[in-house]
């Protein structure tokens, strides 16, 4: 692309941007109080699809699972890029949030992961329904369910469900400003329990008890050896959470856990599932246990290096170009594993600062917002023919 049309194209967004910072941030105030705990995202997923509605989009819809999509330019185009970001947050209120501001600093659950990157992308969304240029590809803007926690990234497999040998290219806008990750951290989640007869503490003294039990399966979960896996690549396991037993003077009859274990290869999460699975079986002749998947979070798939390297260094390059401090990119777990593992190029790209992600005092700069609007509309508009003149892939 020419300096030109470099420059042309940061004209328009600078345009647009300061244009329509105070609506952004009026929108990041009123979505940002909409509760939507993982798997009940109802109340915003509307809000979503009738503000889209009120900004002139046509044809919004919700899918099956609370994705919000709507569609630019694939009337014209076979090929499509997704662009989306989570409305899910973590914590499970289903009352409006509290939000309370402080000077430029907003503060509230789940303000910056995802809220406020969700809003620079509907201000995208917004400059294509108020611009419609002429796109080199197809375009689908999807607010998406599922990505925090045990939603297991189901939205987005869903939606990647929908298009299907479609997609070239999928950007997330997720995490803080300066990250841009191109690798997935896949997980696997379990709970495993252990079931024994037990009894009274005194009387039956001797009996099996499944905590003791489970303790001892934790130590042999603890024990296993990482795999050697190859440069760059790391795996990590995590019991997170035990209960079980009734009361102090009772042998427990029932413990459970939650465990799980992550990494950027494919080939070392199997092999953690085969030595979990061993582990496992060792303890079957003595009491029984149940293994339930709790969800799987897919890794990279077969990419292309050379393709990811390049659109990689295009988005840090975008990032460059309104955020002045260094871009980090490297491994985490969001919505971009699902297009990762299907060997697609994927970014997931942050577009706010702000801190204390994932509790009650989250919150965000709102000098922030607009510089990461700044970087959407430029991504977004890199694919506009008009500036652009032929197709980036």
């Amino acid at each position: 692309m020419t300096k030109d049309r470099i420059n042309s194209i940061k004209s328009k967004v600078e345009y647009f941007a300061a244009n329509h910072i105070e609506e952004a941030e009026d929108l990041l105030r009123e979505l940002g109080r909409i509760p939507a705990p993982t798997r009940d995202e109802g109340k915003r997923a509307e809000f979503v699809r009738d503000w889209l509605i009120r900004q002139g989009a046509e044809n919004v819809r919700i899918d099956s699972m609370k994705n919000v999509i709507w569609e630019a330019g694939t009337g014209d185009h076979e090929d499509v890029i997704i662009w989306a970001a989570h409305m899910d947050v973590v914590q499970p209120d289903t009352e409006a949030y509290p939000m309370t501001q402080e000077g430029r600093i907003l503060k509230a659950p789940g303000i910056g992961d995802d809220t406020a990157n969700l809003v620079n992308l509907l201000m995208g969304a917004k400059d294509l329904i108020e611009n419609r240029p002429s796109l080199d590809t197809g375009f689908v803007i999807c607010a998406n369910s599922c990505e925090e926690g045990l939603g297991n990234l189901d939205g987005s497999k869903e939606l990647m469900r929908q298009y299907e040998g479609r997609v070239k290219a999928f950007y997330s806008f997720d995490c803080y400003m300066g990250q841009c990750i191109d690798r997935a951290v896949g997980s696997h989640r379990y709970r495993i329990t252990i079931n024994v007869q037990g009894g009274h503490s005194w009387s039956n003294f001797g009996r099996l008890s499944a905590i003791k039990l489970m303790a001892d399966l934790i130590e042999e979960l603890y024990g296993i050896p990482l795999p050697e896996d190859a440069p760059g690549d790391k795996t990590t396991f995590n019991v997170g959470v035990i209960q079980g037993g009734t009361t102090v003077n009772s042998i427990p009859q029932r413990a459970e856990i939650l465990y799980e274990y992550r990494s950027t290869s494919e080939e070392s999460l199997s092999y953690m599932k085969g030595e979990m699975e061993r582990v496992i079986d060792g303890f079957r002749d003595r009491c029984d246990v149940e293994v339930e998947l709790l969800g799987v979070r897919p890794g990279n798939g077969d990419l292309d290096p050379e393709k990811l390297r390049s659109f990689t260094e295009t988005s840090e390059d975008v990032i460059g170009m309104y955020f002045h401090e260094p871009v980090w990119h490297g491994a985490a777990s969001t919505d971009s594993n699902v297009a990762l593992s299907k060997g697609i190029v994927a970014n997931t790209i942050g577009t706010v600062t702000g801190g204390l992600a994932h509790t009650r005092d989250e919150w965000v700069d709102l000098d922030s917002l607009m510089t990461g609007m700044k970087i959407v509309l430029h991504l977004m508009m890199m694919h506009e023919v008009d500036y652009q003149g032929r197709s980036l892939f």
